[in-house]
């Protein structure tokens, strides 16, 4: 998996920030984001911007001083129709309540799994797989359903050590 390009979903930004990696604690983890995304292992997208922006702190000053040339655009023809495929399979499910599938198509979630089907790229969040959930359209779900892999922060950081 030497070749793979992670795209970050907010919650992996915003945990790191709130706890375990917080910038005050450990820079190196923030330096090490900018060091893959620069060798082209690590991104993010517009969308997930535009919610680290909703936060008006620390975490939204790196995004728009530091990683901002990382958050990639959502606009191209592969992913909308990559997004597209995932809100009807979203809105078909019998799985979700109707307000999570409003909430689902408001937020930037299937744009980041659009975007890693699309462009063929490894999710990183912390959300879980669930079968039982009602109130919310989990990532992992669409991930799992559409064959796109995933991980959390310590697999990336795994990964990421191999090649270093």
């Amino acid at each position: 998996m030497a070749d793979c390009v992670f795209v970050l979903d907010a919650n992996i930004f915003i945990q790191a920030n709130r706890t375990y990696y917080a910038f005050d604690l450990v820079p190196a983890f923030w330096e090490n984001l900018i060091r893959h995304a620069k060798n082209g292992r690590i991104l993010s997208i517009d969308r997930i911007k535009q919610e680290l922006d909703l936060g008006k702190d620390e975490l939204a000053e790196w995004a728009k001083n530091k990683f901002y040339e990382w958050f990639v655009k959502t606009d191209g023809e592969d992913i909308q129709r990559a997004y597209s495929e995932i809100v009807k399979w979203v809105n078909l499910s019998n799985q979700f309540s109707q307000p999570a599938k409003v909430e689902f198509a408001q937020c930037a979630d299937g744009w980041l799994v659009a975007y890693a089907r699309a462009r063929n790229c490894v999710v990183v969040t912390h959300e879980v797989e669930s079968t039982t959930t009602k109130k919310k359209v989990p990532i992992p779900n669409i991930c799992k359903h559409f064959g796109i892999r995933y991980t959390d922060t310590f697999g990336l950081l795994r990964e990421l050590e191999t090649c270093l």
